[in-house]
């Protein structure tokens, strides 16, 4: 639910009556400039959290070796937002997620799009459900997408994650 748009409240709205969503069900990983943004708009210091990922989708990074040499610290574990008993992140609220587009993190903001150093990919991340989409509309036109947008977003992202090596000395990467 990290769109821009007028669509995306109604599509998200449709695809949490449907299934549980993105923010339920993903471990959201926070950058050292997404917290300093978070942390400055809410004033709260307490919504991230350093945990191993439960699901193994989170190591599985192939075709982006720099990602979890620069993201997971030397235990494993990697800075993620606290999530509530039912497994929804902390921020998400009746409509959405409480934090605005330019405060969340940029993961957030990035998704649906899957991506690796190199840029956006051309497929889409799996996980919304395109079945609820209006007849021969895209995901990307429901949610209001925008891919250049979402290439920034992802390119500062990669800046940011390599202030992870500036703060733990010892994780260097290979």
């Amino acid at each position: 639910m990290a769109m821009s748009g007028a669509g995306e409240e109604f599509l998200c709205a449709r695809c949490a009556r449907y299934m549980r969503t993105c923010c339920q069900d993903s471990e959201v990983y926070a950058s050292p400039a997404d917290v300093r943004r978070i942390e400055a708009h809410t004033g709260q210091t307490d919504f991230y959290e350093y945990r191993v990922p439960t699901d193994p989708i989170y190591y599985q990074q192939d075709d982006d070796p720099i990602w979890p040499t620069l993201v997971f610290q030397p235990d494993g574990t990697r800075r993620v937002l606290k999530r509530e008993l039912d497994g929804s992140c902390t921020f998400l609220g009746e409509r959405g997620c409480v934090l605005p587009l330019d405060i969340r993190p940029l993961i957030c903001r990035i998704y649906p799009y899957d991506f690796n150093e190199g840029g956006i990919k051309e497929e889409l991340c799996n996980g919304c459900p395109t079945e609820i989409l209006r007849p021969g509309q895209t995901l990307v036109q429901a949610l209001v997408l925008n891919r250049e947008e979402a290439e920034a977003w992802r390119k500062q992202l990669y800046l940011d994650i390599r202030e992870e090596v500036n703060e733990h000395p010892s994780h260097q990467p290979q």
